[in-house]
């Protein structure tokens, strides 16, 4: 890339330089005009050449510059796009594990309460057993001491009468 400080510098010295031959060829003359081909003319347009050369590779650079800075957008923007994907895929199988877990969790609740309620059914049918026995113990007891009780009311009432 040329420097454009330095292209128009050039054109000066260019310039300057042209502008010499004709003085040389003035004093060369006598001070008499002599139509000379002008050689400015061709440093001049090699000057002009060089500035839209540099400015063509300016205007590249720019190009290759924006080029650059779109690759990278894109780059950032995929690395994005991967890191959402990765961050979405960890909250996904995080979700899964939880409810797997929160699943186990109340089947273990569900068999708990299963069993609590078969053990309670157990125990209230032990209970309802054990006092259906003594309640049958306590009528037959009852009865047994009603029996003893009328025969003995009998024996008494036989002796009275006879």
């Amino acid at each position: 890339m040329v420097n454009p400080r330095a292209a128009r510098k050039s054109a000066s010295q260019t310039e300057e330089k042209a502008a010499k031959p004709e003085e040389s060829v003035k004093q060369q003359s006598g001070g008499a005009r002599v139509e000379a081909e002008p050689p400015a003319v061709q440093p001049l347009d090699e000057v002009l050449g060089q500035a839209q050369k540099a400015y063509t590779a300016y205007q590249e650079a720019e190009r290759e510059v924006a080029r650059m800075y779109r690759r990278n957008e894109q780059q950032v923007a995929e690395a994005y796009r991967r890191a959402e994907a990765q961050a979405n895929g960890a909250y996904e199988t995080s979700i899964k594990q939880t409810l797997k877990a929160r699943e186990k969790a109340e089947q273990q609740a569900r068999d708990a309460y299963q069993r609590a309620v078969e053990g309670a059914e157990k125990a209230a049918e032990e209970a309802i057993g054990l006092a259906s026995q003594v309640r049958d113990e306590t009528l037959a007891h009852a009865w047994q001491v009603r029996e003893e009780t009328v025969t003995q009311a009998w024996d008494i009432y036989t002796k009275i009468v006879r």
